[in-house]
């Protein structure tokens, strides 16, 4: 029983570590594209809503790991089963991986159907924001 608290506690703290570290994120889509709101963007992301193409960060970068427990309180390696099971049962592609803040935003500037997540820091006229997750 002591094993699993501490096992918890240690989940809640990296948990808390990777949001630290994360900061304020924010959800952003092309200028031209209409502004969804968060239930779609969590349906989006959790394949049940196609009417955005998503972007993702790297599966080791803090940013993500605070997004979808932001977004879907899911980790990344419940995120990464759930795609595992829509791509098996060939419902879906999972959301294309990219490098970093400045690649999310560069897609995102050049498809109007492209939504993804960076930084707030990161933010500029080249997108709009969707949602601000803090």
């Amino acid at each position: 029983m002591f094993i699993k608290h501490l096992a918890a506690l240690l989940l809640l703290a990296l948990l808390g570590v990777g949001r630290a570290l994360a900061g304020d994120l924010v959800v952003i889509v092309n200028p031209a594209a209409a502004e969804p709101t968060r239930q779609q963007i969590t349906d989006i992301y959790l394949g049940k809503d196609r009417a955005f193409l998503p972007l993702d960060q790297p599966e080791a970068a803090p940013i993500r790991a605070a997004f979808y427990q932001r977004i879907a309180d899911r980790d990344v390696a419940q995120m990464k089963a759930l795609w595992s099971r829509i791509v098996f049962t060939g419902r879906g592609l999972p959301p294309k991986e990219l490098s970093d803040d400045a690649a999310v935003k560069k897609a995102v500037a050049a498809n109007p159907k492209a939504i993804g997540y960076i930084d707030r820091s990161a933010l500029d006229a080249s997108v709009k924001l969707a949602l601000t997750l803090n």
